[in-house]
């Protein structure tokens, strides 16, 4: 289920932090979209489950997978987000939590997705053992976050300050199984054959493009050019396919035993 195309009011009285991101903002729609390709690829793992969201954030992607789940929950520590997404999005049901202390018994569920959200959290380890507590066993973990190699390549520290670490995907891989889960499937989020046509369009790359100025100073080309971005100028695809390394975001589906 893709959403229409952002609209301002869709924001509602959310405010931008930068840190989350959200609908209805037409500068940040090349990122907004590269996270809802992500949401799309889930469903089918969603399809007729009982499925957690662990930091939801805006809420949108939990009302997206909320279209396929049994049922779905969105949790998210900060309380003005989870009020914002309980009023606008009825279809699920939302939820204020530590995402480190989740509030819901052993095996409460089939599915725990969490999307962009392993790098901002401090207690790895803590974190990934309560996502896996909250399975029942053979139940799904469903992970995507930025590769380390291609969002902060060469630095000590992550490029984007609300991140508190990033990671290869052997580290996230190992991560997961250190803290009791199987490695179903590994994938990357690349750049599909338009994004890389408009990289050649904007010095060589298009998201630095965006980057280098604020967006009150864009050329009306770029300006018009992310506007324009689809979810489907994506692609996700299993390492077998292609260098997972070289990938935008990583995509990580793994198993309770």
């Amino acid at each position: 289920m893709a959403l229409d195309a952002p609209s301002p009011a869709n924001t509602g009285d959310l405010p931008l932090t930068g840190e989350r991101t959200v609908p209805g903002v037409p500068e940040e729609n090349y990122w907004f979209r590269r996270h809802e390709i992500a949401y799309e690829f889930a469903t089918p793992s969603i399809r007729d489950r009982q499925a957690l969201e662990v930091g939801c954030g805006e809420g949108y992607g939990t009302a997206m997978l909320a279209a396929h789940a049994a049922g779905i929950v969105g949790i998210d520590y900060d309380a003005l987000t989870i009020s914002h997404a309980a009023s606008r999005y009825p279809q699920a049901r939302f939820v204020r939590a530590n995402l480190a202390h989740l509030p819901f018994p052993d095996g409460a569920f089939d599915v725990v997705a969490t999307l962009q959200v392993i790098e901002h959290v401090w207690n790895h380890k803590e974190f990934v053992r309560e996502c896996l507590r909250v399975l029942r066993p053979g139940g799904l973990l469903y992970v995507t976050t930025p590769n380390r190699l291609t969002f902060s390549p060469g630095l000590d520290e992550p490029a984007n300050l609300f991140h508190t670490k990033e990671f290869t995907a052997d580290e996230l891989c190992e991560l997961l199984a250190t803290c009791g889960f199987r490695i179903d499937t590994v994938y990357g989020l690349h750049a599909g054959n338009r994004l890389r046509t408009l990289d050649k369009s904007h010095g060589g790359s298009f998201v630095d493009a965006q980057l280098a100025e604020p967006p009150d100073q864009w050329s009306d080309a770029l300006r018009a050019d992310v506007a324009s971005i689809a979810a489907d100028d994506f692609d996700i695809r299993a390492v077998d396919d292609v260098d997972v390394d070289e990938s935008l975001d990583l995509v990580v589906l793994a198993r309770r035993p």
